[in-house]
């Protein structure tokens, strides 16, 4: 009886010592979730009409920059003299390159201030600082402070058509130019405006030629028809 009771304690301390020795389960950790990176802002949209703003005051800044002569203007197709003034022959608009290309001392294909000046006074005709400005002026469609071929026709034009005052710069140099058109077929002339003046007036008097013949024709159909009307009546006299 004392020796089971003995090693029942025995055991019991075993027990207790074993457990003492075992190590407890440490609990597992358990991750902590990072916090996720807050989105980047988005940039505010531009308005529609915020494009549109920019790019018309592009337009304006350009256009100021042309009129101050900072900028040259883009030209945005190809320049053709013979469609684009079919008033002038072949051979006129030839003569008039010819000239255009004896005074671009430069060979940029434009005619600058200093340029013309020494165009007016090889001429015949100087002009003063101001002077040169204005002619260039008259004509200068781009804004560019110099005369393109282009712009040197629009000269003969407008003398042409009688838009240039007598004692402009313009029509002096028109006048001087002396561009022979004898070959033109107009009737030998050798000045331009001569020979537009010719132009016209051959052109008048075909058009009174023809209104005369056609009011010639008129009375003599008028006569006819008074005949036939008189032998009708003739006519039925005779049968009655």
């Amino acid at each position: 009886m004392a020796s089971e009771e003995l090693e029942s304690k025995l055991q019991r301390r075993l027990q207790r010592e074993e457990g003492e020795d075992r190590p407890e389960l440490a609990p597992r950790a358990v991750p902590f979730p990072e916090p996720e990176p807050e989105p980047e802002p988005e940039p505010p949209s531009r308005a529609p009409s915020a494009s549109a703003d920019a790019e018309l005051s592009a337009q304006l800044t350009r256009r100021l920059d042309i009129n101050e002569g900072a900028a040259r203007p883009r030209r945005c197709k190809v320049f053709n003299p013979y469609t684009e003034f079919p008033e002038f022959s072949r051979r006129l608009i030839k003569d008039l390159e010819s000239m255009f290309k004896q005074y671009d001392a430069g060979r940029d294909g434009f005619i600058d201030l200093m340029e013309l000046k020494l165009m007016m006074e090889k001429l015949g005709a100087p002009q003063t600082h101001l002077g040169l400005k204005s002619m260039i002026k008259e004509v200068d469609e781009d804004f560019d402070g110099k005369l393109s071929f282009r712009e040197f026709l629009l000269i003969f034009r407008k003398a042409a058509a009688g838009e240039l005052q007598q004692e402009s710069g313009l029509m002096a140099l028109a006048k001087l130019s002396e561009i022979d058109v004898a070959l033109e077929g107009v009737k030998g002339a050798k000045d331009f405006f001569e020979a537009k003046v010719q132009a016209l007036a051959a052109a008048s008097k075909f058009e009174a030629e023809l209104r005369a013949e056609q009011e010639e024709r008129k009375r003599e159909e008028e006569k006819r028809r008074l005949r036939r009307a008189a032998f009708r009546e003739l006519k039925a006299a005779f049968s009655a």
